[in-house]
C-alpha cells in the first residue's frame, strides 16, 4: 500500500510540481491551505506532510504548532517548503518540530529523495520504539513476577494470612486513586509510578522470611519476646530489599516496595516500629499501608482472635485517626470504605 502524503502549499505550480514528483510512489493529496489539512486529517492520516510556511490565514509554523499539539498528529514528519533563507527561521522551524526544510523552488529528484529519506527513518523509528515497548513489557511482566512469586513464598509460610496480599494490592489502588481525586497529597502521589506501587504493595511484608516458623505460625497470642522478634519483620524487609537494589540498579518498584516494608508499621504519633517516626517524618508509602495493612488484618480471623465486621473495623481506624493513622488519609478511608468492603468480597 503507497504511503500517503500531504502536500499543503497556496501556490499552485508548487502543487502540481511536487504532486508529479511524488505521484508515481505515493498517494498524494494537495492541499491549498492548512485550514483544508486539518479538514482531511481527520478522516485520513498521513505518513508524510510536505508544508509550506508563507501562507495567506494560517501560516505553516502555526499549522506546525497545532500539529505537534494534537497527541493524534504530533508524530507525523514534516518538511517545509519555503522561499525563506534566513537561518533562524529554519532554526525556529526545526526547534517547533520539523524535520527538515526544502528550498523553493526545489527539482523533482531532490524532493523524492528527501521524502524517500525522512520515511524511510520515520520507519526506522517507529519500529525501533516497538521493539523498546516490547522490551519494556517484557521487563515489566518479569518484574511483576519475580514480585508474585517472592510475595507468594511469603505468604505460603504465614499459614493465617491467606489472600492478605492481594487484599491488600486491591486497597492500594483504592485508596491511592480516592487520595488523588479528593486532592489529598496529591502533589507528591502524581509524581509516582502508580502502578509501580501497587505492585509493590506485595513485598510489604518480605521481611517475614526472616522469622521462625515457631512465631510466624504460632496458633496463639504472641508473649512479649516473641512479638519483638516478629517485629523484626519491617526492618528485615528493608534491609533486604535494600540487598535487591543493589544488585539491580534502584528499579523504581524495588523503591517503593522498601518504603512501604520499612514503614508501615509506623505510628503518626510516634509509637510504631521499627524507627518511631512521627507525622509526617513517615513516608507516605508508609502511611498509606498502615491503614489497608490494619483494615485487612481486623476483619480477617486469626487464631488468636475473631475477624470484626467492616463496619467495626472503619470505626476503629476512624477513631484511632491521629494516634495510629495519618488523619487525612484516615478521613479519606472513612469516605470510601464501601469499596475496601467490595474490594474484600470481590478481589481482583
Amino acid at each position: 500500500m503507497k504511503k500517503i502524503i500531504f502536500i499543503v502549499d497556496d501556490n499552485t505550480t508548487n502543487l502540481t510540481v511536487a504532486e508529479e514528483a511524488l505521484e508515481t510512489h505515493y498517494r498524494v493529496v494537495a492541499l491549498s491551505s492548512a485550514a483544508q489539512m486539518f479538514k482531511v486529517i481527520q478522516t485520513l492520516t498521513p505518513d508524510l506532510i510536505l508544508l509550506d510556511i508563507e501562507m495567506p490565514e494560517m501560516c505553516g509554523l502555526e499549522a506546525l504548532k497545532r500539529l505537534k499539539a494534537d497527541a493524534a498528529y504530533a508524530r507525523i514528519p514534516v518538511i517545509f517548503l519555503t522561499g525563506l533563507t534566513d537561518p533562524a527561521d529554519e532554526a525556529y522551524g526545526i526547534e517547533l518540530g520539523a524535520v527538515d526544510f526544502i528550498t523553493k523552488p526545489f527539482s523533482e529528484p531532490v524532493l523524492l529523495n528527501r521524502v524517500k529519506n525522512h520515511l524511510h527513518i520515520d520507519e526506522l523509528i517507529r519500529k525501533r520504539t516497538k521493539q523498546l515497548l516490547q522490551r519494556t513489557e517484557q521487563l515489566i511482566n518479569l518484574q511483576n513476577g519475580i514480585v508474585y512469586t517472592l510475595a507468594d513464598i511469603v505468604e505460603s509460610r504465614d499459614k493465617d494470612t491467606g489472600g492478605h496480599i492481594d487484599r491488600t494490592t486491591v486497597y492500594m489502588d483504592i485508596l491511592l486513586n480516592a487520595l488523588v481525586e479528593r486532592g489529598v497529597y496529591a502533589d507528591e502521589i502524581l509524581g509516582w509510578d502508580i502502578e509501580a506501587v501497587i505492585s509493590s504493595a506485595r513485598l510489604h511484608d518480605v521481611g517475614k522470611i526472616s522469622i521462625p516458623d515457631v512465631i510466624l505460625n504460632k496458633p496463639g497470642a504472641l508473649t512479649k519476646e516473641e512479638f519483638e522478634t516478629m517485629k523484626t519483620h519491617a526492618a528485615e524487609g528493608a534491609r533486604i530489599l535494600d540487598r535487591a537494589m543493589e544488585r539491580t540498579g534502584d528499579a523504581v518498584f524495588l523503591k517503593n516496595a522498601k518504603l512501604i516494608a520499612a514503614y508501615h508499621h509506623e505510628r503518626w504519633d510516634g509509637s510504631g516500629y521499627p524507627y518511631g517516626l512521627a507525622g509526617t517524618e513517615i513516608p507516605l508509602h508508609g502511611r498509606v499501608m498502615a491503614v489497608i495493612d490494619v483494615y485487612d488484618a481486623l476483619v480477617s480471623e486469626r487464631p488468636y482472635k475473631r475477624a470484626f465486621s467492616h463496619d467495626e473495623a472503619v470505626r476503629i481506624i476512624t477513631e484511632d485517626a491521629g494516634r495510629h493513622f495519618d488523619p487525612l488519609i484516615a478521613g479519606v478511608f472513612g469516605e470510601v470504605h464501601d469499596r475496601f468492603r467490595e474490594g474484600r468480597e470481590t478481589p481482583e
